[in-house]
């Protein structure tokens, strides 16, 4: 499958068990939910999946899990990056296998490569399999960022279809979209900026928020990307604080503790996170709130054991 990013594609969490493995079952309640939901695709391997604390036979099978739970029903966007170019296209190469649509690459962190060895890099990429490439510009994270410059010369190569810009400045975002080939998709990588950046022409969003709201980000995209902003508009406001409780730590430490609040899964991140500092729990409880997510079962503290227990009953 392949297809132009376009709406909501969500930056799936990874499910642990209580010994840290990947909860499969879980994995593939959480992609039936989002499909459910209304999303555009899934990426499964980003930051929020803490593929930097896996090692690539657990990437290779997470992405597999997710290619086969969604069975065409949307595409996978697969986070194969990673700051040694060389292994960045071994894990190309394994998503490849195990059934990615297209592929997403940060950019090399901690190295902090020229411009022009940003472009040699995302390249190499395109070289490695043959599955369309997606660049994601996350400076916060990385060190480097890809200049709107650079960004239209990536452009340039049809291999490489899109940005995920993960950049708080707008006018970066004007000036990539001034003169992007209009084959070219660009993603916020920004939850609460989706809706501005939409109204200046990208695409859609990579969203965090998406896997507790899924339904509700996909309308607020659905709605900005046909010009209803009154609807977009109340949507903003009505999540606008998970999109900000989601980030009061580092990612995805919020957004686990939240989906465990959910039911969706147990709140076990890979070391060297930690779970969410308990003097921001309110505060997250009240974006579930606020998001209308927040049921009466959560509120008596079912567990994600009583969870299962009922949905198999």
């Amino acid at each position: 499958m392949r297809t132009r990013l376009s709406g909501v594609f969500t930056a799936l969490v990874t499910p642990f068990d209580e010994d840290g493995a990947l909860d499969e079952p879980a994995m593939r309640r959480l992609v039936d939910r989002q499909i459910a939901g209304g999303v555009q695709g899934l990426v499964p391997c980003g930051t929020t999946g803490e593929a930097a604390a896996m090692s690539a036979d657990e990437h290779e099978r997470v992405v597999a899990v997710v290619v086969e739970q969604a069975a065409g029903r949307v595409p996978v966007l697969a986070g194969a990056g990673c700051n040694n170019t060389a292994h960045a296209e071994e894990l190309s190469r394994r998503c490849a296998a195990a059934g990615a649509d297209m592929l997403l690459h940060v950019t090399p962190y901690y190295i902090k490569p020229t411009q022009a060895g940003l472009v040699a890099h995302f390249r190499r990429m395109a070289d490695a399999t043959d599955l369309p490439i997606v660049a994601y510009n996350v400076p916060g994270r990385t060190g480097v960022t890809i200049t709107p410059a650079t960004a239209l010369k990536l452009a340039e190569d049809t291999r490489i279809v899109g940005l995920k810009q993960a950049v708080a400045d707008l006018d970066q975002l004007g000036d990539i979209m001034q003169d992007c080939p209009s084959r070219f998709s660009v993603m916020s990588g920004e939850d609460s900026l989706a809706l501005a950046m939409v109204a200046m022409g990208a695409n859609g969003v990579i969203s965090v928020t998406s896997n507790e709201a899924p339904a509700e980000f996909s309308s607020l995209m659905k709605s900005a990307l046909i010009g209803d902003l009154v609807t977009a508009r109340a949507l903003q406001r009505r999540l606008l604080p998970l999109m900000r409780a989601n980030f009061v730590e580092s990612n995805p430490i919020p957004v686990k503790y939240a989906m465990s609040r959910l039911g969706l899964l147990r709140n076990v991140l890979r070391e060297p996170m930690t779970p969410l500092a308990a003097q921001h729990e309110a505060r997250v409880d009240a974006a579930l709130r606020s998001a209308g997510l927040l049921t009466a079962a959560i509120r008596n503290e079912v567990s994600v054991c009583d969870h299962v227990a009922a949905a198999a009953a």
